[in-house]
């Protein structure tokens, strides 16, 4: 393949052949990133230097691997020598060969995340300190960031700073947790993932003749993928290999400044940034043509990372066309939203016939995939969740609905076994072993059995602390509705604050789902609606379970035809035909944790600059009015990022997302036609959807006993409507109202949310 210059444009070309000295290339988004890398590194090769002088510094092995099929499709079979991986394989290898100049053995082990855990674990339990304080995910965690900012227990405690957020968080001896456990790892011959970074710079800086010289002339072509999403440490090793007298500084980085999205990992993009300074002598490529995206939502992009003032200019631009503009959903509820956006995933499927597979819907947070998921499943759209377990699957979630199952069915005995000690409560495997057997030689329940079982005091008074509690449980299930019910199971199980102490952002993220399971039940509580085929909705928590278990048990079949759910985190790096970014709504994208930062701000603007650009051909934005938040109607202001996008580029006669009436409509085009909306097998069209226009803040619910026959009464989901008929009695009665939107509805006065207008 002589001719791969001929498959490049004019920068991209200059990107590749320039080879000598210091190079960025800032990647837009859809440019051709890969394909300027790798053939770069052919380039360099066809250009006489041997593939073992060749280092390329990646995020995933993945891009590794394809990174090197893609060079030996150019330049043969001669690439199996170049030093292509991540950093983590990359320096992992080294290190097996250079470890004992560091004190460590060559075959050291290399701790993982559980092995890391279990030694922070015993450390504090050996140190007898308060584990609520010293939580085990966020002393690893700080750990880890000590080490990736080149701390060392020595370093750490001289620094006031940390020393004095340790005091603020109650957790003062934390460096000495940092300093034994950097001990007991140097004395058991292991290395954790960070250490892998951390060791191989102390390598380099402690043996600088010995073994910095010898890599720096190994290595005489540095190339690092991804370069925005480096940390300091990845950073200060790459200056050791490359920054010296005398060398060329061959370093080439590519990467985009506007898609740097992981500084919860670590990552700064002030490596980018200030890459220049570091050296004077830099040449920069931008590749600005855009080969994935139409031009409606390639300037919508442009116009939304414009408002970001750290940035590298550039201005990309697409050679696909103007393709359709941007279409706007906006809804009253989360519920809503979700079903606003099946609804389109359906027309879309019909009119421009789309395969599931070339849809994904993003969102900011995991915990927003509930609401979709059930959308979809009641669609029978199927649909899988990318980089992440389905809501109902994740074991948070599964933990918490064993203790409502229990609650319901002491006799559940999978439900018992799950969460007997969870939180934990020590009552360990040996005990429920005992247990099992005890209830199969005598023929009782598990249950029972943790009642009778003869055992230990200490044993005896750790399950009756549990059998209690549950009996309580067990007494209140069916005196209040699933949400009541629920919400004390949460606070008095320990389950609530288990998650609360955990300040790490996977435990953030459990919080997260927990709380959106507790929104689905408060939801399925308040709703309304009487079904055709029941007289009366029930509220309580064995009909909340039961209404969950077609999604907990009704796998979606495997198939490779699927909607792809996401957070857009996970979505960098991928692109799909027709995305959804939704949940865009002010302290959720941008999110709560970063409205008072700047940085903070910024940093989420990339984000939906990464969410956006992943779209190929249609793109769509939705947002809520509002949402149920821990047990609450939270009412929202859509995101600001909404309004930076110029209308022309976006479906409807809007001047701003601000302001508008919050009714249930999406905008469509004028020229649109009704799309499919599968509604009990029937099709309706867009414009018979439901638009209330009303704020929700106004809204003032009248008393149900006060709802007659005849009456004028106005719903936050159907809008207005006229009382036709009332039947049944006190708890039962039941109203029959024909809202002109959406037809007649019947609806339960005892949970109905009405105001009376005349």
């Amino acid at each position: 393949m002589s001719d791969y210059l001929s498959q490049l444009n004019d920068i991209q070309r200059k990107a590749v052949t320039t080879i000598k000295g210091p190079v960025m290339v800032i990647a837009g988004p859809g440019s051709g990133k890969t394909r300027v890398l790798t053939f770069r590194i052919a380039h360099i090769i066809n250009s006489g230097v041997p593939a073992y002088k060749i280092l390329a510094l990646t995020f995933t092995n993945k891009a590794a691997k394809e990174m090197k099929e893609r060079i030996e499709k150019v330049v043969g079979s001669n690439t199996k020598s170049i030093w292509a991986g991540t950093f983590h394989s990359i320096f992992a290898r080294i290190l097996r060969s250079e470890a004992e100049k560091i004190g460590y053995p060559s075959d050291f082990t290399i701790y993982d995340t559980d092995d890391s855990k279990s030694l922070v674990s015993s450390i504090i339990k050996s140190m007898n300190l308060n584990k609520e304080h010293y939580n085990v995910n966020v002393c690893r965690n700080r750990i880890s960031s000590a080490k990736s900012n080149l701390i060392p227990p020595k370093g750490y405690v001289t620094n006031e700073t940390l020393m004095a957020e340790d005091k603020l968080a109650k957790r003062p001896y934390f460096h000495k947790i940092y300093a034994e456990y950097t001990k007991r790892c140097k004395r058991a011959g292991a290395m954790d993932f960070d250490d892998l970074l951390y060791q191989f710079y102390f390598l380099l800086h402690s043996n600088p003749e010995e073994v910095l010289e010898k890599y720096r002339d190994r290595f005489q072509y540095l190339l690092v993928d991804e370069f925005q999403d480096t940390n300091y440490l990845q950073y200060a090793i790459i200056r050791k290999l490359v920054n010296y007298k005398g060398s060329e500084n061959n370093i080439c980085v590519v990467g985009d400044d506007a898609q740097s999205i992981y500084a919860f990992r670590g990552a700064t993009i002030d490596n980018i940034l200030d890459f220049e300074k570091d050296y004077p002598a830099l040449q920069t490529f931008k590749l600005e043509e855009n080969y994935r995206s139409t031009s409606h939502i390639v300037q919508a992009a442009n116009q939304v990372i414009e408002y970001n003032s750290k940035q590298l200019k550039k201005k990309i631009w697409s050679h696909k066309g103007e393709g359709q503009k941007i279409k706007l959903i906006k809804a009253m509820t989360d519920g809503e939203e979700s079903k606003r956006v099946a609804d389109y995933i359906l027309e879309q499927k019909t009119r421009n016939h789309l395969y599931n597979k070339d849809i994904a819907i993003l969102y900011r947070t995991n915990s927003q995939s509930r609401t979709f998921e059930e959308s979809l499943r009641n669609y029978n759209i199927a649909y899988k969740v990318f980089g992440g377990t389905s809501f109902y699957q994740r074991k948070e979630v599964k933990d918490f609905l064993a203790y409502l199952r229990l609650t319901i069915n002491p006799k559940d005995e999978e439900a018992l076994k799950r969460i007997i000690n969870f939180p934990r409560r020590g009552i360990g495997k040996t005990t429920l072993d005992k247990l099992a057997a005890y209830a199969v030689e005598n023929d009782i329940s598990l249950w029972e059995s943790v009642q009778v079982m003869p055992i230990s005091s200490a044993a005896r008074k750790n399950l009756n602390k549990f059998s209690n509690m549950m009996s309580v449980f067990i007494e209140k299930a069916d005196k209040g509705t699933a949400y009541e019910i629920a919400s004390y199971v949460a606070k008095q199980s320990g389950v609530l604050n288990h998650y609360k102490s955990d300040t790490t952002i996977e435990g953030m993220n459990r919080l997260e789902n927990l709380n959106a399971l507790m929104d689905g039940i408060k939801d399925f509580v308040e709703n309304d609606e009487v079904l055709d085929d029941a007289t009366m909705p029930e509220k309580t928590l064995a009909a909340y379970l039961q209404s969950i278990a077609l999604y907990t048990d009704l796998d979606n079949e495997d198939s490779d035809d699927t909607v792809t759910l996401m957070t857009t985190h996970a979505a960098k790096g991928l692109e799909f035909k027709s995305v959804f970014v939704v949940g865009l709504e002010e302290d959720l994208f941008p999110s709560f944790m970063a409205k008072n930062d700047r940085n903070g701000i910024e940093e989420e603007r990339r984000l939906f600059y990464v969410a956006i650009t992943r779209a190929e051909e249609f793109l769509t934005l939705s947002f809520a009015k509002s949402r149920y938040q821990y047990g609450k109607m939270r009412y929202n202001d859509p995101s600001r990022f909404l309004d930076e996008i110029d209308k022309s580029h976006l479906e409807g006669d809007i001047s701003s997302t601000r302001g508008l009436d919050m009714g249930n409509e999406m905008f469509t085009s004028s020229h649109s036609t009704p799309g499919p909306s599968r509604v009990s097998g029937n099709f309706k069209s867009l414009k018979k959807q439901v638009v209330v226009n009303i704020d929700p803040k106004d809204f003032k619910p009248s008393p149900g006993s006060s709802i007659e026959t005849g009456q004028k009464v106005l719903h936050m989901r159907f809008g207005t409507g006229k009382v036709v008929s009332t039947d049944g009695k006190g708890d039962g009665r039941v109203a029959t109202i024909h809202f002109p939107a959406v037809g007649a509805k019947r609806l339960m006065l005892k949970f109905a949310k009405l105001q009376i207008l005349n």
